[in-house]
């Protein structure tokens, strides 16, 4: 039975429908690469794959329309695989589980997708369609978008030919994008040695959970709580009064996913057990108070466990805390050039113990400046180094330049206005597109980003709204029979 059948527009969500279906995580697209190209056999449709895995799936001019500029249409296959802890669920395997809540698209206990599920499904709504009036099209569709941009930075100079490009990535109906931020991920490792557990301690396992997480680009301006941050000031206040030691700290997941949960599993002496307990009640108490507003669910828990065998070296519990403690998470200035944009964040992104006796912290910078990028990033170095970890940074992806004098802005602007009445947002975004990596390889393309409504990417709590989905593919329609 499908879920989505009934919604409009059609095809389209059916379509997404299909694609939630297919498994699809970061660097395992293989299913969905066989999906993709198996539809273009299907529709008789000429397609490729490059040596990254990047799909180009090719419609020609509808006739009349031979002349027209052919326009790329883009995507990534990958989605965000993140669940709700008590959800059973192997995003290699299982197929998306969507439902319909009032206005929304929603997954069961999971993203749903829709980051990019939904431009996929509008390039195969397009690519099907004998009615849209519209030259040359070009459907390309990336591999790794969210874990590295891994497809656009293996993109063959020569692999697509159109000179304008719609990037079908956008998450706010009614705002088209001319930038974006540029971003580096810095990795800190500490190395540290187990030892046996003091005599006469009791153990406990502290949660934070219940915050709504997020997209490390779109939501860092939204004050949400993180859960490695919330956690770490626990167990600060717990080291230095009650001589608490570390067993284990895992919390987050993705690099630009804002971290909703974390827990730790910590040692006190018995003695201390009752005046810990109530510190941490009063501290926890504090906590949610200054979250009420932009984090109604947030739930700190301590509960006693057994005894675990061994606690990380006091040194390295030190440094680490005191480094997390200090790493800096958020906005850190805000944009001289577009009113009301974020221009520079960092997101404390994960905290795991790895094999080796390690423990990884990952955080993600974003700019619009690329001297601002690295100026972030090295201010993420020096407090981890300072703690004695060893650090490193990640290659990187350039922001793409806004250029308000664009002919393709002005079509999509123009063609909005048409057709809603109002006059659309035009601005930058401070999550990572593609487009600047395609700009190096295709300088001469002419670029917008739009879509529909994406609420909670990146967490289970995505959602896709249906109406303005309906207005995403009007636009889409209206613009590909503008262009001439």
């Amino acid at each position: 039975m499908r879920i989505l059948e009934k919604l409009e527009p059609q095809p389209l969500f059916n379509y997404f429908e299909d694609i939630c279906q297919v498994p699809r995580p970061s660097k395992k697209e293989e299913k969905i690469r066989k999906f993709l190209l198996e539809f273009a056999t299907k529709n008789n449709l000429p397609a490729k794959s490059d040596s990254a895995g990047n799909v180009l799936i090719s419609k020609p001019a509808m006739p009349g329309r031979e002349n027209a500029p052919a326009v790329i249409l883009q995507t990534h296959m990958d989605m965000v695989c993140e669940k709700n802890s008590d959800k059973v669920f192997d995003f290699d395997n299982d197929p998306i589980q969507p439902l319909i809540e009032g206005n929304w698209v929603k997954a069961h206990g999971t993203t749903l997708g829709a980051d990019c599920g939904i431009g996929i499904a509008a390039q195969m709504a397009v690519l099907t369609s004998n009615e849209i009036n519209h030259g040359p099209i070009e459907c390309l569709i990336t591999v790794d978008e969210e874990t590295g941009l891994t497809g656009a930075f293996a993109l063959e100079k020569n692999f697509m030919t159109g000179s304008i490009l719609l990037n079908l990535d956008s998450e706010d109906e009614g705002e088209i994008f001319i930038g974006c931020a540029g971003g580096v991920d810095t990795l800190s490792y500490f190395t540290y040695e187990n030892e046996n557990v003091p005599e006469n301690s009791v153990a406990f396992k502290i949660s934070v959970t219940g915050l709504q997480g997020g997209h490390s680009g779109d939501d860092i301006h939204k004050n949400r709580g993180n859960a490695n941050k919330i956690i770490n000031r626990l167990l600060w206040i717990a080291g230095r009064d009650y001589g608490m030691r570390l067993n284990e700290f895992d919390g987050g997941n993705l690099r630009n996913a804002i971290a909703r949960e974390a827990h730790a599993k910590i040692v006190v002496p018995a003695t201390e057990k009752e005046k810990f307990r109530n510190t941490l009640k009063q501290l926890a108490s504090d906590i949610k108070f200054e979250y009420k507003f932009n984090e109604p669910k947030l739930q700190i828990k301590a509960e006693s466990i057994e005894l675990p065998e061994t606690v990380i070296d006091e040194a390295t519990q030190k440094n680490l805390l005191h480094a997390v403690y200090a790493c800096p998470h958020g906005i850190l200035e805000w944009s001289t050039r577009m009113e009301g944009m974020v221009e520079t964040s960092n997101n404390l992104a994960s905290v795991k113990f790895v094999p080796g006796n390690k423990i990884m912290i990952t955080t993600s910078q974003r700019s619009e400046l690329e001297s601002r990028k690295y100026y972030v990033a090295e201010m993420v170095r020096s407090v981890f180094e300072m703690a004695g970890a060893e650090v490193r940074h990640t290659d990187g992806y350039p922001g793409w330049t806004p250029n308000p004098e664009s002919d393709i802005l002005k079509i999509t602007v123009d063609s909005y206005k048409k057709l809603f009445g109002n006059q659309p947002i035009v601005r930058s975004i401070h999550a990572g597109l593609e487009c600047g990596l395609f700009l190096e390889k295709y300088p001469h393309l002419d670029m917008v980003s739009f879509g529909p409504t994406i609420l909670g990417a990146h967490s289970p709590d995505e959602r896709l709204d249906i109406e303005t989905t309906s207005k995403f593919w009007k636009h889409l329609v209206d613009i590909l029979e503008r262009i001439e």
